[in-house]
């Protein structure tokens, strides 16, 4: 039998009406995380690639930026990093957040493409000196002898930048993910869990973003 709780409507986030516009929704929920998820890296979103042989890969980055006008997403990395290489033979990418404590998950899928480099400049300025020095020292995801060459890297940049700001490498930078599909969903009791795709209009002829949204099972 399911019990009472199980099929109660009072917690239900999307009992009443489905919100128009899910970039806002999410701006909210990004919020709520923020506040509540007791998680110090609360942004942290499995970013999943496909290369250019078709073999998956995902791992975790921190997004930097969210535009609610649009829905979406930045982060930043080495542009000679695998998920940069795979980002250059497929743009195609996915998101997801997960906040246990929450019971909460927001899944994306859309298309990456680098941001400008004034906006890497602003954002590479607003680091701590460490990571700026540790951005020129780590040729990311390529074979190293050992730790201690990185370590050896790492004291090189710091002597010669003494003394003076650390410029971006032109080798790092931002990437901005326009999601095509943006998923909700919400943990209840007995897996009876609300899950709501909005999936973005491909009417050319539209002249504003058209979102439209859809219950799917659990």
């Amino acid at each position: 039998m399911v019990s009472a709780m199980t099929m109660s409507m009072d917690d239900c986030l999307f009992a009443d009406h489905l919100p128009d516009d899910p970039c806002a929704e999410l701006a909210k929920w990004f919020d709520y995380a923020r506040a509540h998820s007791g998680a110090t890296n609360w942004n942290t979103v499995m970013l999943a690639t496909v290369g250019a042989g078709g073999m998956p890969s995902a791992r975790a980055v921190l997004h930097k930026n969210f535009d609610p006008s649009d829905g979406s997403v930045t982060f930043y990395t080495n542009y000679s990093s695998r998920k940069a290489r795979d980002i250059d033979a497929n743009p195609s990418v996915a998101l997801t957040w997960h906040w246990d404590a929450l019971q909460r998950q927001v899944r994306i899928e859309g298309t990456a493409s680098k941001v400008e480099p004034a906006v890497s400049d602003a954002y590479f300025a607003t680091r701590v000196r460490e990571s700026q020095i540790g951005a020129w020292a780590s040729d990311q995801s390529q074979p190293l002898e050992g730790w201690e060459a990185l370590l050896e890297k790492v004291i090189g940049y710091a002597t010669e930048f003494a003394d003076k700001p650390v410029p971006r490498p032109p080798y790092w930078g931002g990437y901005r993910v326009i999601p095509q599909t943006i998923e909700f969903w919400h943990g209840r009791d007995g897996r009876i869990h609300e899950r709501v795709l909005y999936s973005r209009s491909s009417d050319a002829a539209a002249t504003a973003t058209i979102w439209h949204p859809q219950w799917i099972n659990p």
